[in-house]
């Protein structure tokens, strides 16, 4: 059964590597729904944040064949309830519709969105919230004519006390103290 999913990578900085995580999921014939790249807590160390529709089977597939790659420290699966998310959306509309009706401003401050930047031809809007409520601000705002819009990729943690890759690395140190 196909649900969402969200991967997390954790890896160094190196080039080629948002390549070769791509061509897995292509391979496989997996759409990456929102990726996301950001330096992590930890120094040194990027995260990805993926989110794609496929069933648990083939996302522990996915997993074991990212981690195969030299330059992937670690990587993990969750569900949505799992994780703490957002996305942000921008929306430009037309100035002159802020000053013909309250309108606009009652759907802004109804969504909990904000006002950027206003300039004399057009008024940026920032939303932040999960893709249906940027999408439901995007259809309220939309009779008014958006001229132009953008939603980010998901960033998401994990409701887990600590970064699981903190964990790792501590079992890894320890495991290589004992090689020496």
């Amino acid at each position: 059964m196909k649900k969402e999913f969200i991967i997390t990578i954790f890896s160094e900085n190196h080039i080629g590597l948002l390549t070769r995580i791509t061509i897995i999921f292509t391979r496989r014939k997996i759409n990456i729904e929102s990726l996301t790249v950001s330096e992590s807590a930890i120094a040194g160390v990027y995260k990805f944040t993926i989110v794609v529709h496929c069933s648990e089977e083939q996302t522990i597939k996915i997993v074991g064949q990212i981690e195969k790659s030299v330059d992937v420290l670690k990587a993990f699966y969750h569900t949505n309830d799992q994780m703490i998310y957002q996305e942000i959306a921008l929306y430009k509309v037309n100035t002159e519709a802020l000053y013909e009706s309250n309108k606009i401003e009652n759907i802004i401050r109804n969504s909990g969105a904000r006002i950027l930047e206003i300039t004399k031809e057009y008024t940026v809007i920032e939303k932040t919230g999960h893709k249906e409520e940027t999408q439901e601000l995007f259809n309220e705002l939309n009779q008014f004519k958006v001229t132009q819009f953008i939603r980010s990729g998901r960033v998401a943690l994990t409701r887990d006390p600590i970064e699981r890759l903190s964990e790792f690395l501590k079992e890894r140190d320890m495991f290589l103290e004992q090689l020496d």
